[in-house]
């Protein structure tokens, strides 16, 4: 019985000996191969995060290598896992399993993302840092049309409103102004807090006439840790007419270089002398005489002006002195686009001028926001010397982007955008993207 229990073990080993040496180089190769599949282990897996910053409901480019490994290891082929956690939400979600390709190489592009989310990729038991995206809230603004001239005083009270997604209610929200003596320079003139489904009313009495660059920032608060800002809106405040001598405009605003007639009645009705005069950007500031006319028969009068920039203006005749009249002057922008399709980490150019030349301003690029309505700043380029721009941004993702060019208003011309460019953003293989530096946005201003 003993023996018979043995024999069997006996032969196995035998069989093995016998091995030819053929055989024996086969089953080491086998053996190595093993080995080599198993070392990512060893290896280390990078992972970026392009952009740093979206908005809320937009997408994100991660990718990295599979780097560092023992020599012989084969780094492409293999599943790497990456992971999400939103602010919010339990634990670490897998979003997909992208495979290395030759190099190591892998890229990905995340689900939308609204909320700040950090993420980490694993090949093996290979695990990468961390690396974090913050998502701002998409902040509407929804208000009167940018050519409807608003008034002044408590009777003609203005109301803007919108959505902020996330919901965040109890958020501060900021009606935010330019200054009235220099460009870029924000300051809040009134308060309100995000409500239910994340909706915000503000009710603004503007009492002194002139240009109003308008937009709306939400308050870093529950749910999200960085501020949203809305889209700018340009309106143009003038005083409720003086029906003893009335002056209105046949456009308001105007592009850059363009005449207007200024035209009114006198109510005596019979042919009066009337002054006009014109005071430039600087509020308290004196109105100068420009021109004078005769009234007709009954009363009515007209100007033919050609203002260069926002100005405000009276008409007197006698003892009776007009309304101010505020005449909106917009900038005249040029764009085009180096290309309407890009890959996925490579930069797009947007170029072009704006007329007057205010050398050193800034000119956004806008995204058209992917949920309800409106853009978001995306990038900002400044004009030059010679009155031209250039902005080359880096374009991440992958699908179509509705963007546009804007150069925002300042004290002395208002707002112009141009056009829509959809961009077709291709995907590119993971060697081809890199870390970028982050774009310029705007600044805060004062809260």
């Amino acid at each position: 019985m003993r023996s018979t229990r043995i024999a069997p073990a006996l032969a196995a080993a035998a069989a093995l000996l016998a091995l030819s040496p053929a055989g024996a180089v086969a089953a080491n190769k086998h053996i190595g191969q093993l080995k080599h599949h198993a070392a990512p282990g060893r290896c280390r897996v990078s992972l970026f995060a392009e952009p740093h910053l979206v908005t809320n409901g937009e997408s994100a480019q991660l990718f990295g290598q599979l780097r560092l490994c023992p020599s012989g290891t084969v780094t492409s082929g293999l599943p790497v896992t990456v992971y999400e956690h939103s602010v919010g939400q339990p634990g670490f979600h897998v979003i997909g399993s992208p495979s290395t390709g030759a190099g190591g190489f892998y890229s990905i592009v995340t689900p939308t993302i609204a909320a700040n989310s950090t993420f980490y990729a694993s090949v093996g038991s290979s695990r990468s840092a961390t690396r974090a995206i913050k998502a701002a809230p998409l902040v509407t603004f929804e208000g009167p049309t940018q050519s409807a001239q608003l008034l002044t005083g408590r009777h003609n009270v203005v109301t803007f409103k919108g959505i902020v997604k996330p919901e965040d209610r109890g958020a501060e929200i900021l009606l935010q102004r330019e200054a009235s003596t220099s460009f870029e320079e924000w300051g809040a003139i009134q308060r309100g807090i995000v409500g239910e489904g994340g909706a915000y009313s503000i009710t603004h009495k503007f009492v002194i006439p002139g240009d109003a660059n308008l937009r709306v920032i939400v308050r870093p608060h529950n749910r999200v840790s960085f501020r949203g800002v809305s889209e700018t809106r340009s309106y143009v405040i003038s005083q409720a007419e003086n029906p003893k001598l009335t002056l209105e405009s046949s456009q308001d605003p105007i592009p850059f270089g363009q005449t207007i007639t200024l035209h009114g009645a006198v109510q005596t009705g019979a042919a009066q002398q009337l002054t006009l005069l014109a005071r430039k950007r600087i509020p308290g500031a004196p109105f100068t005489p420009v021109t004078t006319t005769t009234s007709g028969s009954e009363g009515k009068y007209s100007f033919t002006q050609a203002p260069q920039e926002n100005t405000s203006y009276r008409v007197t005749s006698g003892g009776v002195s007009s309304t101010i009249l505020f005449e909106g002057v917009k900038y005249v922008l040029t764009a085009g686009v180096s290309a309407g399709t890009v890959q996925s980490g490579q930069a797009v150019t947007f170029s072009g001028t704006a007329t007057p030349i205010e050398a050193g301003h800034a000119v956004y690029l806008e995204r058209e926001n992917l949920t309800g309505g409106g853009f978001h700043v995306v990038d900002v380029g400044t004009v030059g010397m010679d009155g031209k721009y250039s902005i080359a941004h880096t374009a991440f993702g992958q699908g179509k982007q509705v963007v546009r060019v804007k150069i925002p208003g300042d004290p002395a011309n208002q707002a112009t955008s141009s056009s829509t460019f959809t961009l077709e953003v291709t995907p590119a293989p993971g060697q081809a993207l890199r870390p970028v530096a982050p774009p310029r946005l705007p600044s805060e201003g004062k809260v």
